[in-house]
């Protein structure tokens, strides 16, 4: 994966400003020309010499929409079609926070617990010591949830002697198994807590990790078959597994392939190091059926989905919940539509989200981690489409 994650290189507006100026939003559109001016975008991210394969689902039950579209091949010239699952990245924290949000329903936590109460000594002692005084048994499930623990990015963060991060092992060891415990391990021996908790907000998949760990703890039951029977299973998401850990309900086209630049990484062993903050594989239609559920209330309470959308401020125009991202378009850039969407998305240009004001759910990938900007781009410009006909058809 690109070492330049998700949070830091959406931040540039430039193709914002781009794709807003692009043409493509004819006031003559109707639906089903909405449809191909959608394919159209789609086959146009599939030509680029960087990006071999490309899934996009659009779905909207008010709308009467359910658009799918998969391209590209394999190396060995086969075909991609959308049996082909792809790795899904940090979207994954959307399924460990939904997972936790489970269990405060159960009545098994609560978000405001402190981590403490759910997880050993052998796992917490010394995670966190900041300025000489030790928050190890202060850091609460919301502030986990939230990125506002202060703890530091196994994936990315820079070590304290210079040793390689876990990101840059993962190429150097491409055959090595990571364990969760190894990751958090790695914290405590080679980095240093970032802030105090609840001071500040830095995204890391550390604590994604330790929120997995609460899951199994609490659960007694492995993190892929807490999903398989809370999520999976009931909403028949049958193409979806964890990567290395698990198989798919249905049997399901081989994983398609996933670049890291030229660098081809889908059958890497060692992204098992990317678990409960990024490990599952599905497809566009998989991803679709669950934020549905999610946000339609089949998974959890309005109550505990208002709770998910607490915010607090990422980037320009990007804010952060509990497992959730919420993007406002007009805040990245005056002139564009005043359209926000809200899910996730991770550094393989991967993304699943809902937009409310359309109530239209985006999900896919361009399986390319120099690509992650353009992701959003390409969701601008389909939402862009979408609303110009919804208006059209509204003056009829």
């Amino acid at each position: 994966m690109n070492p330049t994650r998700y949070k830091s290189t959406f931040y540039p507006i430039v193709f914002i400003i781009i794709v807003f100026l692009s043409k493509g939003c004819s006031s003559e559109l109707r639906l089903d020309e909405a449809h191909d001016k959608t394919e159209k975008l789609f086959q146009k991210e599939l030509k680029k010499d960087n990006v071999q394969n490309t899934f996009l689902s659009v779905y909207s039950p008010s709308l009467k929409i359910d658009w799918n579209f998969a391209g590209g091949k394999f190396q060995n010239g086969e075909a991609v079609s959308d049996t082909n699952p792809f790795y899904t990245a940090s979207i994954g924290k959307t399924f460990t926070a939904t997972a936790i949000s489970v269990l405060v329903e159960q009545g098994k936590l609560k978000f405001g617990d402190k981590i403490s109460v759910y997880l050993p000594d052998s796992i917490l002692k010394n995670i966190h010591i900041f300025e000489g005084k030790d928050y190890s048994s202060e850091i609460t499930i919301a502030q986990l949830l939230q990125h506002t623990s202060g703890l530091p990015d196994y994936f990315e963060g820079e070590t304290a002697d210079g040793t390689p991060n876990i990101m840059e092992q993962m190429f150097a060891d491409t055959g090595k198994f990571w364990e969760p415990a190894e990751t958090i391990d790695f914290v405590k021996k080679k980095m240093q807590p970032l802030f105090a908790p609840g001071t500040d907000y830095r995204y890391t998949d550390t604590e994604y990790v330790l929120l997995g760990l609460i899951i199994q703890n609490i659960s007694e039951m492995p993190l892929h078959d807490f999903f398989q029977k809370h999520f999976f299973e009931p909403l028949k998401m049958q193409n979806t597994y964890m990567n290395l850990r698990s198989k798919p309900i249905k049997a399901t086209g081989k994983i398609s392939e996933l670049y890291a630049g030229d660098f081809e990484a889908s059958t890497l062993t060692s992204l098992s190091a990317d678990w409960a903050g990024g490990g599952l594989v599905s497809t566009s239609n998989d991803l679709n059926i669950f934020q549905h559920a999610l946000f339609t209330g089949k998974i959890v309470s309005a109550k505990t989905m208002e709770t998910m959308q607490n915010w607090v401020p990422e980037t320009r125009g990007m804010e952060y919940g509990l497992g959730l991202r919420k993007v406002s378009f007009k805040k990245l850039f005056p002139t564009l539509p005043d359209l926000t969407i809200i899910g996730h998305s991770g550094s393989t240009s991967s993304f699943m989200y809902y937009c409310p004001k359309l109530d239209v759910y985006l999900a896919g990938t361009l399986n390319q981690t120099d690509e992650v900007k353009n992701s959003l781009v390409l969701m601008v410009k389909i939402l862009s489409v979408i609303n110009k006909t919804r208006s059209l058809e509204k003056q009829s």
